[in-house]
């Protein structure tokens, strides 16, 4: 029993040693634990409040209490057919979503002016399995607000960092 409780303990301290974090978990500086965000759609502002909570970190209901202001402007979803089949029927999509961002304080003084992000995916539309592919669409939707907020977060940590210096 004392072995099985030794051999939890060094794996552990081996975890944490090698730098593993949770999926998704992004080290924040300490002014970034507050963050506001400004416009943007409810699947967005959904997948900031999923990365700041893996991080530690809450979304401000209020400009006031935030570390960060991030502003969202010209967010823009569209789905184009890439190819069609004999049928005349959509055999590939492909998703581009892009958005305008910038980021304040909370005295509204912008630290980083306006940028955007442009994240594109295409998927193969099989005619035979409908309803998987609708679910596969909105998945990979999900993944592109993911890596646009990750995006975001990052640019901002680094803007915070290099104003801090």
């Amino acid at each position: 029993m004392l072995i099985k409780k030794a051999a939890i303990f060094v794996m552990a301290l081996l975890l944490s040693a090698c730098g593993y974090h949770l999926r998704g978990a992004i080290q924040l500086p300490e002014n970034m634990k507050s963050i506001y965000v400004e416009g943007g759609s409810g699947a967005l502002l959904e997948q900031f409040k999923q990365v700041m909570k893996a991080s530690s970190a809450q979304l401000s209901n209020s400009r006031a209490g935030a570390g960060i202001v991030i502003k969202i402007f010209n967010e823009d979803f569209n789905r184009r057919v890439l190819s069609l089949s004999a049928r005349g029927k959509s055999n590939e999509f492909e998703l581009n979503y892009r958005l305008d961002y910038e980021f304040a304080n909370a005295k509204d003084v912008t630290l980083m002016e306006r940028q955007s992000v442009e994240i594109k995916r295409d998927y193969y539309n099989d005619q035979q399995y409908i309803i998987a592919k609708d679910n596969e669409e909105t998945g990979i939707r999900n993944e592109m607000y993911q890596q646009a907020v990750q995006t975001i977060v990052n640019r901002a940590r680094v803007v915070l960092e290099s104003g801090a210096k």
